[in-house]
């Protein structure tokens, strides 16, 4: 863990820099905008809940050592922001290439904490976002 991390003022500059660390493969990027807190929680689509800073480190690391670009283009994004606590909802657009049209959707949860050193990344759920006809079916609570 760095001791010389960015101070992100907003959630939202830790989120544009989450979004640019993955579109530049950068694992040292990325790490700064989490939180250096055994709490932190990362899922990826279909993956399983990763716990621990040590935890979502590799994982990005394999993401990253995969040497494949990735581009993002974000959408219909709900912020809910409190003094201490902002809760983003939003759909995330995978490519490889800026050339290519909007893509299905990923739909993500960001939670970003306050502290010391600005506003950090907490929580990262992902997951894929439902087909039309699964959309369209009668919704159910859980």
């Amino acid at each position: 863990m760095s001791l010389h991390k960015p101070l992100y003022a907003t959630p939202q500059d830790a989120e544009a820099a989450f979004y640019d660390a993955i579109e530049h493969a950068d694992l040292e990027a990325m790490m700064s905008v989490w939180a250096e807190d055994e709490e932190i929680i990362c899922v990826h689509p279909g993956g399983p809940r990763l716990a621990g800073y040590a935890a979502v480190r590799e994982a990005w690391r394999r993401i990253f050592s995969g040497g494949q670009r990735l581009y993002v283009s974000l959408s219909q994004q709900i912020y809910l922001t409190g003094m201490l606590l902002s809760v983003h909802s939003l759909h995330e657009h995978f490519s490889l290439s800026r050339d290519v049209g909007p893509t299905a959707p990923v739909v993500a949860t960001n939670v970003y904490v306050r502290g010391a050193l600005g506003w950090r990344l907490m929580t990262h759920h992902a997951s894929a976002a439902p087909s039309d006809t699964q959309a369209d079916m009668k919704k159910t609570l859980h």
